[in-house]
């Protein structure tokens, strides 16, 4: 580490508070040369999926959440209009909301509550975490399909009133179970409390959907279009995370223009004034294009604790694949995991120094304390030297134990600079993936997850129907199933548990016993 290759290995947008320092990440000239074949692939990748190519390719679809900030780029007038039209939309929508136009029968909306999962939740938790301190309507989430966690959130909007409460359901098939399922639950708590479900309730679905159709037959407020070239987890910055943010009052121009301002500088073809490339190869350098490290994202303001929860999906659900394009196994993947510091200081960073040096860490720097003046804590010392001392301190600590890092920084958290974070690591993601030659816009592993959990619910009910009041062993049910008994044994414990079946525990699982 030195103030030379400190120098060299910085990459700086000033006009945007942007930096990216990959000093302590080691990386040695020679790789940008061996890359440099792959680099100019993934240059014109890019350039081919922002000009409508078909970037996913399983699926045959354009991957277009780069228009959505720049809808001029949009390769034809119908996919800029989808992107211009909704956004006009959606803020006309959330002023007549905030003036009383668009109200609940019992008066104005007060609070949101968010009914998604994954993108259609990540997203706007973390917008909502990261800017909504002052929100006009604040925002509760069903990201779940956990009953008594949608319990909880029902007993937190029920002092203001779910009569004030304007609902979002979020799903671009409207078949996603967890989100219909929450969208159920809600229903009934609005029914039980004598209200119409229909005329607190918005959509953000594909047109024509499952949801679009119950949205319209049940007199939704309004609906809001989630087109098919939009992923989930590259969807905060469409009407999916627009229109909540919107709604609770954040500046959506703003956010859009950081993620444009973003783009434009990450279109550059020079590598080293590149973030989005360096920040790409950085990954590849560390984790030998194969995944063999994993990234530990440490953002130091408690306003971001949602990013690397949010990197997660992101990058995971992107990278991990188990073939490449050419239909190759190979497995290829990044970890991602964090928490805010200086809170880690106290949790894992003791392993990340001494322990297993099977990562590289990502620091997310805001270089303003707060808004006002600080207090001194210590003579001349305010908590916000506290945590840039955390900070640096640990980012030399990991350093004079072989453990690389990198550094993000940004002078504050705003819409603005919240766009640029997300617009960096969704074009990383982008330019990684062709590195090493994978689909990042399919989920194939999440698809087999779902189809899994059908075919366990699909068990649940035949073993609930074999239940009589004689009790019987899971293999003595299973053999009437030509089922699996431990799976079988699964399913009546859940029953049991819920009340459905009673259990006599025997020696082991083989010996117990279950009857209606």
């Amino acid at each position: 580490m030195s103030w030379q290759s400190y120098n060299q290995s910085i990459v700086r947008y000033p006009q945007l508070g942007f930096s990216l320092d990959l000093s302590l990440m080691d990386i040695e000239p020679a790789f940008y040369q061996t890359m440099e074949p792959k680099i100019r692939k993934a240059f014109a990748d890019i350039q081919a999926l922002e000009g409508g190519a078909i970037a996913n390719p399983d699926e045959g679809r354009m991957v277009g959440h780069y228009w959505l900030r720049n809808a001029d780029l949009a390769p034809t007038p119908e996919l800029k209009q989808a992107i211009t039209g909704p956004l006009a939309d959606l803020k006309a929508f959330a002023a007549k909301v905030h003036a009383g136009e668009v109200a609940a029968p019992n008066g104005t909306f007060q609070q949101l509550l968010l009914i998604g999962i994954g993108g259609s939740a990540l997203g706007p938790q973390l917008v909502a975490e990261a800017l909504g301190l002052h929100a006009k309507l604040p925002i509760f989430f069903f990201d779940n399909t956990d009953p008594a966690g949608m319990d909880a959130v029902i007993e937190k909007l029920k002092p203001t009133g779910l009569d004030k409460t304007l609902v979002m359901v979020i799903s671009k098939s409207g078949g996603t179970p967890e989100t219909r399922n929450g969208m159920l639950e809600a229903e009934t708590a609005w029914k039980a409390a004598g209200l119409d479900f229909g005329k607190h309730t918005v959509a953000v679905t594909g047109m024509g959907s499952k949801l679009d159709q119950y949205a319209e037959k049940q007199g939704f407020i309004a609906r809001f279009p989630m087109e098919d070239w939009v992923g989930g987890r590259t969807s905060v910055l469409s009407t999916v995370g627009l229109v909540p943010a919107a709604l609770q009052g954040i500046d959506i121009d703003q956010l859009l223009a950081g993620a444009a301002a973003m783009d434009a500088e990450t279109r550059r073809t020079d590598v080293k004034s590149n973030a989005s490339m360096q920040l790409a190869l950085a990954w590849h350098h560390a984790s030998n294009g194969k995944g063999e490290k994993d990234m530990v994202v440490l953002p130091y303001k408690d306003s971001l604790v949602l990013f690397s929860k949010y990197l997660q999906q992101l990058i995971m659900e992107s990278l991990g694949k188990e073939l490449d394009l050419d239909g190759k196994v190979v497995n290829q993947g990044l970890a991602v995991y964090g928490n805010k510091g200086s809170t880690d200081q106290h949790a894992y960073i003791q392993q990340l120094r001494d322990g297993v040096n099977n990562f590289f860490a990502a620091f997310i720097e805001v270089r303003k304390g707060r808004d006002g003046k600080s207090i001194e804590v210590d003579p001349g010392t305010t908590t916000a030297d506290y945590l840039q001392g955390f900070m640096r301190g640990t980012r030399k600590a990991l350093h004079a134990a072989g453990r690389k890092s990198l550094t993000i920084s940004i002078p504050e958290v705003t819409p603005f600079q919240l766009g640029l974070l997300i617009a960096l690591f969704e074009r990383a993601v982008s330019f990684y993936a062709s590195l090493v030659n994978i689909n990042a816009y399919h989920q194939p592993g999440v698809e087999a997850g779902k189809k899994a959990a059908g075919v366990f619910l699909e068990l649940l009910g035949s073993v609930r129907g074999k239940l009589t009041s004689e009790a019987s062993t899971a293999e003595q049910i299973a053999a009437s199933l030509n089922a699996d008994p431990e799976d079988v044994y699964h399913c009546l414990t859940h029953l049991a548990a819920n009340g459905e079946a009673k259990v006599t525990l025997g020696a082991s699982p083989a010996e117990d016993r279950f009857a209606k």
